[in-house]
């Protein structure tokens, strides 16, 4: 199972609305964790088994939650059993799917 994430908190009373402290909190968390990742300027991808994917994500909730008011998280996950290594292999295979229409 593939989860993107996003998660920030609001409320926090910070004038400039900058969230960049409680979001490294968060990703220290998921690279803490040991699971495969990937962290863009949008979301944090992690990769593993239903459980641990959303004890991790729990566990990274928790931590923003502790720099505001509020959080919002956003989760958009592909279940896929039986799959495993798809952090890169989905990306390999679109760079493959390029390459063969060029």
């Amino acid at each position: 199972m593939l989860v993107a994430f996003s998660v920030a908190p609001s409320g926090t009373g910070r004038a400039d609305g900058s969230v960049h402290d409680a979001v490294a909190a968060a990703v220290r968390i998921v690279r803490e964790s040991g699971l495969p990742n990937q962290t863009d300027s949008m979301f944090t991808t992690i990769e593993g088994d239903w459980d641990e994917v959303f004890a991790v994500i729990k566990d990274a909730t928790d931590a923003v939650a502790e720099y505001g008011s509020r959080v919002s998280l956003v989760l958009k996950a592909d279940i896929r059993p039986g799959y495993s290594g798809e952090l890169t292999a989905k990306v390999e295979r679109l760079e493959a799917a390029m390459e063969n229409d060029g």
